[in-house]
């Protein structure tokens, strides 16, 4: 039997009324229409396409010619024609004939939201962009040849679907890596992998969250994909402001369940929480029967005296959600999160991390496994750590000497950017001006606020910028503001 050349059955023996001609060319044209051949597809040849339907050749390139002709398909010399984008065109005007797209089910919610998206900005590869690790001095041979030989274990059993909660080797090497790097008191059992932190704190504010009711203080300026996935759950967002010593804790509202922080260096504006502030935070929980949710997205890279302890390792109530990320530390599109969850949440975190991504991939955990238990994260980490710190010592002295005029930083002791405040709001639009020019990548903190903030400021990211490109940025955008008097 002959290979179909068509994807679909064009059923000419049940003909309409009319010629084999006008048949097929009704069909094709209604399959164009459709989107079953799409723009730029290639039709079989004439005489391929006859043998193959049983009907003469000329048949054949009269349908071809017709479809030209009305302009279903494009003619190229010497070759096939090929279908034109009229798909397209038919969707837009049958979404144009819709009156009343309000009727349309959509959560509200997503019709609002707006994140930071350098992303979708023009910038050059080595700028001030937030959140990006460096990525020139990653062992990536290493991670090949680990790759390889996840691929070839894979390959000699069957399939089938590993667990939900990660695979086990990997659950056992982040609790040791956790417990090195953090002070985490963890096992294995109380790891569950995710999909990077994002879909830790989706999966957090389904098991947390009744809709409508439940009340979370988020930092404000603070991470919006945190809000974002608290919002989508139902929750009532109660934003909190943020100053020198991190979270304001006194100013969180009395009916709060759920208190979500970035106590090791804030984002964005890179603040630490103070002791004195972890510690009423932990007793305001207790207080007041709240859980804590605690991103520690960055924590590996510090630069100063000793860090202060996770608020997870300061519980003893078992209040605290603590939530990690390799984005940081290694590569965003490794898309590998935690939580550390206490034991009365877990099973139930487990049970819907199974029902929304059913069973983790099997081959990158194997991966992360064996580039964490031998040692490699950690030489990693520690090769950075010099690096970092000398880009962000070249942005403190730009900050803290020519531009200093301009602006104050924030106090920040780990991470991957910097924050400083306008000294004189009157000159925020010259200023910001000039940071667009001069240090592209950079932005607002703004952009990340709720509520609106007490004074502007600006965050710069020095993952993917070296020291030397910082400083003569730097001094342009001094001369810039010098200029703009």
């Amino acid at each position: 039997m002959m290979e179909p050349v068509f994807p679909f059955d064009l059923n000419l023996d049940q003909r309409d009324t009319g010629t084999i001609t006008q048949t097929l060319h009704g069909r094709l044209r209604t399959a164009i229409l459709d989107g079953r051949l799409a723009a730029g597809a290639r039709l079989p040849a004439t005489r391929r396409a006859a043998a193959a339907l049983g009907i003469a050749r000329n048949t054949m390139v009269a349908v071809y010619d017709l479809l030209i002709a009305e302009g279903y398909l494009l003619p190229r010399s010497g070759a096939v024609p090929v279908v034109a984008d009229v798909v397209g065109r038919q969707r837009l005007n049958r979404v144009r004939a819709v009156t009343k797209p309000a009727s349309f089910p959509r959560n509200p919610l997503w019709q609002t939201i707006e994140l930071p998206s350098p992303e979708a900005r023009e910038l050059p590869p080595r700028c001030f962009r937030l959140g990006i690790p460096e990525h020139r001095f990653f062992p990536h041979e290493v991670w090949r040849r680990l790759t390889a030989r996840a691929q070839r274990r894979w390959s000699r059993h069957g399939f089938f679907y590993s667990p939900s909660q990660g695979l086990p080797g990997l659950r056992e090497a982040i609790a040791h890596h956790v417990a090195f790097a953090r002070a985490v008191s963890c096992r294995a059992d109380d790891v569950v992998v995710t999909s990077g932190a994002q879909q830790a704190f989706d999966l957090l504010a389904r098991l947390l969250v009744e809709p409508g009711r439940t009340r979370v203080a988020i930092e404000d300026p603070g991470y919006p994909p945190i809000r974002a996935a608290f919002a989508a759950a139902g929750a009532i967002l109660a934003p909190v402001a943020v100053d020198h010593e991190g979270l304001c804790v006194e100013r969180i509202p009395d009916d709060t369940r759920i208190i979500c922080v970035t106590p090791s260096h804030q984002s964005p504006t890179g603040v630490v929480l103070s002791a004195r502030r972890r510690q009423a935070l932990l007793a305001l929980a207790e207080r007041r029967q709240c859980v804590v949710i605690e991103d520690d997205y960055d924590g590996e890279f510090r630069y100063g005296d000793r860090p202060l302890d996770a608020l997870q390792t300061l519980d003893r109530d078992a209040r605290v959600f603590y939530v990690g990320t390799f984005s940081k530390s290694l590569f965003p599109s490794l898309r590998k999160g935690f939580v550390v969850a206490p034991e009365w949440a877990r099973r139930t975190l487990v049970a819907i991390r199974q029902c929304t991504d059913a069973h983790c991939d099997e081959i990158t955990q194997s991966v992360l496994t064996a580039f964490i238990e031998e040692g490699h994260l950690a030489r990693h980490v520690r090769r950075m750590r010099p690096i970092y710190a000398e880009r962000r010592e070249a942005l403190l002295d730009a900050l803290e000497g020519r531009l200093s005029r301009w602006l104050e930083p924030f106090p920040s002791e780990a991470g991957l950017h910097l924050a400083a405040r306008i000294r004189d709001p009157d000159l925020q639009g010259r200023i910001f001006e000039a940071m667009r020019r001069h240090a592209p990548g950079a932005q607002s903190v703004a952009e990340y606020a709720m509520s609106g903030i007490g004074a502007p400021a600006l965050t710069f990211g020095y993952g993917v910028i070296d020291a030397g490109d910082i400083s003569a940025s730097m001094t342009r955008f001094a001369a810039a503001l010098r200029r703009a008097g």
